[in-house]
């Protein structure tokens, strides 16, 4: 199945000249950042600015948890702060990873509250904000040896049923199409292709493929990341998480990177 670009109220176009990227996701963003940062860079230029709430296994719907570490409900951080004291200029945002929630057992209604306030929030910022929808193809594909493997590595306090998890994520993205139309944003249904073994990650090889695609730009130049760079977007410390129980506070200046971009992260 093609990526298939929903937009049923015909919002405005994207903007081409857009200076500032608001990303908010979880695991798909933090494991690709590197190439989303490469990505706006070549598509706007070395004084992009990306202002992102994210982090492996982050929640829409509360607080969330990944061994030892604990991060604030993403409608909970900072970020919108940032945005509210940030001058206006030409702006895009991109929600992914809506579809995380389920297997923290929120119930689809819970999610889908959660996401539309975010919609509303972003829409103070920009008209131009992008939904991604669940890989529903890769995830009805599992079989339940194989969820039940990907279910104890990637969620292991989870003990949601296969039926049951397929059937919440399908009333999820029913509701996202809901939310798109309702709120007149744009969707973004994943190419098949992108989703290999594991069923909800995109693969590392695709990740240019997939951010263009997912921003909806054509860079101008080759998106192009080093693994300095990389290694330090993966490590970047957000405004606030805790460590084995204790809070960490990290001040948010705009980092700069040598390749051009400054981040915010949250």
């Amino acid at each position: 199945m093609p990526a298939v670009w929903y937009d049923p109220c015909m919002t405005q176009p994207a903007d081409p000249a857009a200076t500032r990227v608001i990303a908010i996701g979880a695991s798909n963003l933090t494991r690709g950042f590197h190439m989303f940062v490469a990505t706006a860079r070549a598509a706007w230029g070395q004084d992009v600015e990306i202002v992102t709430a994210q982090g492996l296994g982050r929640s829409f719907c509360g607080a969330s948890r990944v061994h030892f570490r604990s991060l604030p409900g993403i409608l909970d951080c900072g970020l919108w702060e940032r945005l509210d004291s940030m001058p206006r200029v030409p702006t895009r945002a991109v929600v992914t990873d809506i579809g995380n929630d389920v297997m923290f057992g929120y119930s689809p209604a819970q999610i889908l509250s959660r996401a539309d306030e975010c919609v509303v929030r972003l829409q103070e910022h920009t008209p131009d904000i992008t939904l991604t929808a669940l890989p529903l193809v890769s995830i009805r594909s599992l079989s339940k040896s194989r969820y039940v493997l990907f279910r104890s590595i990637l969620f292991p306090f989870s003990k949601m049923r296969l039926e049951q998890a397929v059937e919440l994520a399908a009333e999820v993205d029913n509701a996202l199409i809901n939310l798109a139309f309702v709120r007149g944003v744009r969707l973004v249904i994943p190419r098949d292709e992108w989703y290999g073994i594991d069923p909800i990650h995109i693969r590392p090889g695709c990740w240019p493929a997939a951010w263009r695609e997912i921003l909806g730009c054509e860079p101008a130049t080759r998106p192009a990341s080093s693994l300095g760079e990389a290694l330090r977007l993966y490590l970047m410390r957000p405004q606030r998480r805790w460590i084995f129980g204790h809070e960490q506070l990290t001040p948010q200046t705009g980092a700069r990177l040598p390749a051009g971009g400054r981040i915010w992260m949250y």
